[in-house]
């Protein structure tokens, strides 16, 4: 396939299809960036101020698409972008297009097949800041598909944030996306829970929360158990010298104890301690905590 971007002079023209929250994100920042600039929205009204800023607005998919060398999707699933974009495939061809709707990574698989089917080049991407903080020092974009799609693409995604390109799989963007926000939801998870005991104390939670994220975050809990032990969950092998998941079950059942004295819903702790015993039944009891990693990576059985 020849490189559609390799003509013309100045910024790359782009069109961007899906003007929600973050869709309008993504346009204001490559405005801003001076790249030529069509959108197209079921709600046309809400590219108003897009146009206003120099924006073009297409009456139709095919006529976004056939503007721009390249399409960013920002939609709200796979469903809603293959239902829009069949129509308009024959005017993809030869095209890129940049993927950045939420799914999982057979979806994003399945739009990559299906992009190659109609000659069109195809990333898929997951965007991992929210939309204020779009085009800003410090946002992240992953991506994943062709290496030399992404190198070509490479500076006209720089305006939208810091791109990592994950690798050749078209999956690996959307569930890096769902194992970072997996550690997301656990970790707010757990500081709210926490928080919830502390609070039924009559502790305010703006006093806990000053000292439980200058405890947690910076600190060895964080970078020494997760960081530096990382390639222990790779080779499977966690030495208990400094910690054994007897005594992490010891501190669990302590915690789902309290809980219950205290009123506090004590379904999250008490899901841990299962694990954790599971871990020990299995034979990881002198292993450290991150022995539990061998339960959590065995497959669903529901």
């Amino acid at each position: 396939m020849t490189n559609p971007l390799s003509s013309g002079q100045g910024r790359t023209p782009v069109t961007v299809i899906g003007l929600g929250p973050m869709g309008l994100a993504l346009a204001r920042a490559l405005l801003t960036h001076g790249h030529p600039l069509t959108i197209w929205n079921r709600t046309a009204e809400k590219g108003d101020a897009l146009v206003a800023e120099g924006a073009r607005r297409a009456a139709t998919v095919a006529e976004a698409v056939s503007a721009s060398p390249v399409t960013i999707m920002c939609l709200k699933d796979y469903e809603t972008t293959h239902e829009l974009l069949v129509p308009a495939a024959e005017a993809l061809r030869g095209r890129v297009l940049v993927n950045l709707n939420s799914g999982t990574p057979a979806q994003a698989r399945a739009a990559a097949e299906w992009a190659a089917a109609h000659g069109i080049a195809y990333l898929d991407g997951a965007i991992m800041v929210p939309p204020p903080l779009v085009g800003q020092p410090g946002s992240v974009l992953l991506y994943s598909g062709h290496q030399a799609v992404f190198e070509r693409l490479q500076p006209t995604l720089a305006c939208l944030g810091d791109p990592r390109w994950l690798g050749a799989d078209p999956g690996l963007a959307v569930l890096y996306n769902a194992a970072l926000l997996d550690l997301m939801y656990a970790t707010m998870n757990g500081f709210l829970h926490a928080t919830a005991l502390v609070t039924s104390a009559g502790v305010p939670a703006t006093e806990f929360a000053d000292l439980a994220v200058n405890w947690f975050m910076p600190t060895v809990v964080m970078d020494a158990s997760l960081v530096e032990q990382a390639s222990d969950l790779d080779k499977g092998d966690y030495p208990g010298d400094v910690g054994t998941m007897e005594m992490n079950l010891n501190a669990l059942e302590h915690i789902t104890r309290t809980s219950v004295e205290q009123g506090v819903h004590s379904d999250q702790p008490r899901l841990m301690q299962e694990i954790a015993g599971q871990a020990i039944a299995e034979g990881y009891g002198g292993n450290n905590y991150l022995a539990v990693f061998e339960i959590l990576r065995r497959p669903a059985t529901t």
